[in-house]
């Protein structure tokens, strides 16, 4: 049996380190549990390796990827979603390896993707499993790349391996590409010091540093926040880490509300839109018998995070004791390894209305919460261990309280820069604030925009996503919480507002998929339209050029989730969506 409390670890320079320590000193405990789900209704396989055996597999691996590629060579890992993705992981880690967390091919819509990545990473050795590797084979094919099932590498393999020699915690630990939401994906090199930081960042925000919590992730391991909340984390505290693929909580998501009831002061992530589609979906018959009251912390870090919806999941489940005070929203991305800013547990949300006309011209001035207009923002906590100003992006002056300017960070957990990129690099990792008093540069740029009211970040949305009609700001993801909020055949989260060039300025266009249980038959589109344009209209000043409405599962998205506004504005403009109904 498991005790609560795993005994606190000393700093150590990096994830496999740690791994080691706690193999020593609590072998027997576990560590990564996989809950697999081969049939429909299943209620999950479980597969756990403890801290001994998760050393031995990581040895073992370690061993068999550096006798095929020397120290510093990039290793891709396409693993599915399971216990061998991490020990592949933390073996290239452990080998002296730079990590490419990536996917198997088939994943939809990011294949294109995968290849674009793996052009750009270089990698010598691309490490998978054995039911994958046929296919991930096929992918290499044109690539002078090593393919290495970690599964079928032997447990005696453990006896070759060797730490690297000179293991310094400011070399590259992995690259974390982005998810391309509003650019070409990115590797951002992530060092074995940033990892380690900014784990101890996000178990200090979410006070699982001192108390015992279980980690409960169906995020993909490829993703930030998947993989430093599920990997990172864990390791570094000694944590159980109970893992899921994502695929099984879309087809079932009660099957994450089940694993949080099953693990006492359980700690999870997931985007805005999985706690929407909780609450519409999960039957009184399966919330029957489950207990939530135990959940530590539930962290919000999509963008955006919208108050909405967090009342929406915590009226629904409110009978099965979940606190509303688990809520933690919260801010990062890739280039600060993922964490920046949290909501801390067991504290009120924050939610702050603010008067849009004055948003627009880039002031955070407070409105009724039930004035139509105004615009509901989430506040995002305070930082984690790291400095956060908010500038204005084009002077790069420090803007006061209220202010709305570009978020800069700079903290231990900030990448090291983009792979091969060294100008892009100076620009968003060296910035350097125009105040002689703000201190020493090196600051982030995250093409983000936010303010600080009462201590709390709000983040209003992306630099380059901003539309500009007549000299006014408009967010997008305002724009679009508008237009689904007029009709119920509009599908939540599903939907890209962006501007486009006209005869007489910038025109704007809303691209929104019509929800799977609805046909486009049966849809009075004209009627859906006129409502989305009149909401629009009314609520923000904008006349809509067009409204597309197309099938479930066109508008594209990042390899995280996200709606890639760019790529759809790109697609509209080449005339894809000509199928669709435009209005």
């Amino acid at each position: 049996m498991d005790s609560r409390r795993p005994p606190l670890a000393p700093a150590f320079r990096s994830l496999p380190e740690y791994v080691r320590h706690w193999a020593e000193h609590t072998p027997g405990r576990r560590a990564f549990t996989f809950v697999d789900h081969p049939a429909p209704h299943s209620r999950g396989v479980h597969r756990t390796l403890t801290w001994r055996r998760l050393d031995l597999r990581m040895r073992a691996a370690a061993a068999r990827l550096a006798s095929e590629a020397e120290p510093g060579a990039r290793v891709a890992v396409l693993c599915p979603q399971g216990t061998e993705y991490v020990t592949a992981f933390l073996g290239a880690l452990a080998a002296g390896l730079v990590a490419v967390p990536l996917y198997p091919p088939g994943l939809p819509g990011q294949d294109d993707r995968l290849s674009a990545v793996l052009d750009d990473a270089r990698p010598t050795v691309v490490v998978t499993t054995g039911p994958a590797l046929a296919e991930v084979r096929k992918v290499c094919e044109s690539r002078a790349v090593k393919v290495v099932a970690v599964d079928q590498v032997p447990d005696t393999a453990a006896d070759d391996w060797r730490s690297p020699p000179a293991l310094d915690d400011s070399d590259v630990a992995y690259l974390q590409y982005t998810s391309g939401s509003t650019r070409t994906p990115a590797g951002v090199e992530i060092t074995h010091a940033n990892v380690v930081a900014n784990a101890r960042q996000a178990l200090s925000a979410y006070r699982a540093d001192a108390n015992p919590v279980t980690c409960v992730g169906w995020l993909p391991l490829y993703h930030d926040m998947g993989l430093v909340l599920s990997v990172a984390a864990p390791v570094v505290r000694g944590l159980l880490s109970v893992l899921m693929d994502p695929v099984a909580f879309l087809h079932e998501p009660v099957r994450w509300l089940r694993l949080l009831a099953a693990h006492p002061r359980a700690l999870s992530a997931a985007p805005n839109f999985a706690y929407d589609y909780c609450a519409s979906t999960v039957t009184e018959e399966q919330k029957a018998g489950l207990r939530l009251d135990g959940v530590a912390a539930l962290i919000n870090g999509s963008e955006p995070v919208r108050p909405g919806t967090a009342d929406r999941f915590h009226a629904a489940f409110a009978a099965q004791g979940l606190l509303p005070e688990t809520h933690c929203p919260s801010y990062g991305l890739a280039e600060a390894t993922v964490f920046v800013s949290a909501a801390r547990p067991g504290e009120p949300l924050r939610g702050f209305a603010l008067d849009r006309d004055a948003l627009a011209t880039g002031k955070a001035l407070s409105a009724r919460p039930d004035d139509p207009r105004a615009v509901l923002l989430a506040g995002c906590g305070a930082p984690a261990g790291q400095r956060v100003r908010i500038a204005d992006p084009v002077s790069r002056v420090a803007l006061a309280e209220g202010e709305v300017g570009e978020i800069w960070v700079q903290g231990p957990n900030v990448g090291r820069g983009y792979r091969n990129q060294e100008e892009q690099s100076r620009r968003v990792f060296g910035a350097v604030l125009a105040d002689a008093e703000a201190g020493p540069g090196g600051w982030l740029r995250t093409g983000d925009l936010g303010t600080v009211l009462d201590g709390q970040l709000l983040v209003t949305g992306r630099l380059k996503d901003l539309i500009v009609v007549d000299g006014r700001n408009h967010y997008p993801q305002d724009v679009e919480a508008t237009a689904q909020d007029t009709h119920p055949a509009v599908r939540r989260d599903r939907l890209a507002a962006f501007g486009v060039p006209g005869g007489s300025g910038e025109r704007v266009v809303v691209v929104m998929e019509h929800v799977r249980t609805v046909s486009l038959a049966d849809i009075d589109v004209p009627a859906l339209v006129r409502t989305v344009r009149a909401a629009v209209s009314a609520r923000h000043g904008l006349r809509l050029s067009d409204v597309v409405l197309v099938p479930p599962g066109t508008v594209p998205r990042t390899s995280s989730g996200k709606v890639s506004r760019a790529l759809t504005r790109e697609r509209y403009l080449a005339g894809a969506y000509a199928v669709g109904v435009v209005a």
